[in-house]
């Protein structure tokens, strides 16, 4: 019984009693339970990745009308690791006057900014790697990682069409960070804390029932962090050859799209944390951390279908379009957001209002930024058939 109510403390006193019993000593045993320990979570980190793959091509066919992988196993479902065999077996290109060191660590770097940021992230009230009281500040750090990783390949690439698909990209994951740091900086005050399990903690009710447009907002910010369609020039072949990883091959290519599903996995797993309680789920997680862990990655699975959805519905757009709506939509909004909130909060602070008057804000926010965007977009009309005449005349 103790195993289901504690599964990893009763594991570690179990692995220490034996190390020690054959006389190793205790720093020792333990650090050598920690190696293990993260060991099985990169395995498991990295096992769900490839089911990801199969997962991520199987929803695209259904959006598509098309039934995808459906050859190599039941459903198709072994299709990943023929995948795996035939990046193995490609031929690992490093192209002439590349920084090579730079080069191989950049794959590295993007897959490592992911599984760091799973030390943070809370599966049941007993089964989370660190609780860190900066949790918040430690996936913004982390996170940016994944922004070195893209300047280095495309840097270190010694092709211009990579360094300027780089400098793309960064300038886009640099700008978007900004808006998602604000959303995150709003539930932080919701929940008086900066740590994952202290959020969780506080969400009696979910945060999404007092700050529905920050979600939209963390949302947005996130998909273009990951820099997933309608933001993923870090990949316009249409545009720019392939972005930053145009010269990488093999498994090389195949740790950056790794680390793409598994970071949209993890995204999808914060917004749970952050905004839909986490593993709370109607009191269920009360069960055990085992059930706890299964809600949280069932949330987390949920919104990463609806991050796949949006990839595979709306188009791309242009990097001058994707930076003027962050800079002048997305960011003040979130900003004013943050502002109301902190207000409200503090109004209503310890009543039972708090709720009702955070939601209702937010739609009057929403319904006023509806009603500018109408203004905005009634006024550049005007300006246009205004011009419209003037322009017939010089023709003529």
């Amino acid at each position: 019984m103790e195993f289901w109510k504690d599964p990893i403390n009763t594991i570690f006193a179990s692995l220490l009693k034996s190390f020690t019993s054959g006389g190793m000593s205790e720093v020792l045993a333990t650090i050598l339970i920690w190696l293990i320990g993260i060991l099985l979570f990169v395995t498991f980190a990295m096992v769900l990745d490839i089911f990801l793959v199969w997962i991520e091509r199987k929803v695209v066919a259904r959006f598509q009308d098309r039934l995808g992988p459906n050859r190599i196993g039941p459903f198709g479902i072994f299709q990943p690791f023929a995948d795996i065999v035939k990046l193995l077996i490609k031929e690992d290109i490093t192209p002439v006057g590349a920084d090579v060191i730079l080069f191989n660590l950049a794959p590295i770097f993007s897959m490592m900014s992911v599984l760091l940021l799973w030390a943070i992230m809370p599966f049941a009230p007993l089964m989370v790697g660190v609780d860190l009281n900066v949790g918040m500040l430690y996936l913004v750090a982390a996170g940016s990682i994944g922004t070195l990783s893209v300047i280095m390949a495309g840097w270190a690439s010694n092709n211009k069409y990579a360094t300027m698909g780089a400098f793309r990209t960064v300038a886009q994951m640099i700008s978007y960070e900004i808006p998602m740091v604000a959303a995150i900086l709003v539930i932080t005050v919701l929940a008086g804390s900066m740590g994952a399990v202290g959020i969780v903690e506080a969400q009696e009710i979910p945060f999404i029932f007092y700050a529905p447009l920050t979600f939209i907002i963390f949302l947005i910010s996130a998909i273009a962090e990951l820099g997933r369609s309608p933001f993923d020039l870090n990949e316009a072949e249409s545009e720019i050859v392939a972005g930053f990883h145009t010269e990488y091959t093999g498994m090389k290519f195949g740790l950056f799209y790794a680390g793409e599903l598994l970071h949209s996995f993890t995204f999808g797993g914060f917004i749970a944390l952050l905004f839909f309680g986490g593993h709370r789920f109607f009191g269920l997680e009360e069960l055990g951390p085992i059930v706890g862990a299964l809600i949280f990655i069932g949330k987390a699975l949920f919104f990463y279908w609806v991050i796949m959805w949006v990839k595979y519905t709306v188009p791309r757009i242009r990097i001058d379009h994707m930076l003027a709506f962050n800079w002048k939509f997305l960011t003040p909004l979130a900003f004013i957001l943050l502002m109301v909130t902190a207000l409200v909060g503090r109004l209503f602070l310890e009543s039972n209002w708090l709720v009702p008057a955070l939601f209702l804000s937010n739609i009057l926010i929403a319904w006023l930024t509806v009603e500018y965007l109408k203004s905005h977009a009634r006024k550049e009309r005007e300006k246009e058939e205004a011009l419209k005449p003037s322009a017939q005349m010089t023709q003529h």
